[in-house]
């Protein structure tokens, strides 16, 4: 039986979603957003646009395989809005 996996490619051992990382979770500073879109464009697994193009963060913890990525949209963002807090 085969079973579909997320947009991150793993499972969790329970079998819920793509595996969540314990440790970081990505936020949007509303006031500082321009919505430039780079964090869009580097991490469409975590981050869509609303209809006026500003972030829009999925829930939960960055899953371990997408956190280089991560780091690298939060580094990219222009005006330094996206933020990679320790979650513990």
């Amino acid at each position: 039986m085969s079973r579909a996996t997320g947009p991150a490619g793993a499972r969790a051992a329970d079998g819920g979603g793509p595996r969540r990382g314990e440790g970081y979770s990505l936020r949007v500073n509303p006031i500082a957003c321009e919505a430039h879109g780079m964090c869009t464009e580097l991490l469409p697994e975590l981050i869509t646009p609303d209809p006026w193009g500003y972030p829009i963060v999925a829930d939960g913890n960055v899953p371990d395989d997408l956190l280089p990525l991560a780091r690298r949209a939060v580094t990219a963002c222009p005006t330094l809005a996206l933020l990679l807090d320790r979650s513990d």
